[in-house]
């Protein structure tokens, strides 16, 4: 079992609803900010889950990567460590348009998590 897949239990994961094709950019500056306000300790990790697609151009077989969930980014921080604070940050973030749940953000369950992460893994393969 992969690293990603064993997941800490004193995390939870929060998708992000942001501008679809801007996941890349987002993640980018979404880690500047955490870098700049130091919440390095809080948020684990930034993913935009992504898979690779094969296709076959002018008869030569090519590899491209697309986002698995297209118009998301998924943030792990801290279990308690989701200030309001934090929230308003990331939500003011260029790009992003709110947490789902727009009023109190709600982490995505265990389940949902190990099946997405579980997909990104074989998909890096």
């Amino acid at each position: 079992m992969s690293e990603t897949l064993a997941t800490a239990t004193d995390t939870q994961w929060y998708a992000l609803k942001v501008i679809s094709g801007k996941e890349r950019k987002v993640r980018e500056y979404i880690d500047n900010e955490v870098k700049r306000s130091g919440w390095g300790h809080l948020v684990k990790q930034v993913l935009v889950p992504t898979e690779k697609v094969y296709k076959i151009i002018k008869g030569k077989k090519v590899i491209k990567e697309r986002n698995f969930f297209p118009g998301y980014v998924l943030v792990e921080v801290k279990k308690d460590g989701l200030s309001s604070e934090m929230v308003q940050t990331l939500q003011g973030i260029t790009g992003v348009m709110h947490f789902i749940e727009r009023n109190k953000p709600v982490p995505l369950r265990k389940t949902e998590m190990n099946r997405i992460l579980g997909k990104v893994d074989e998909m890096q393969e």
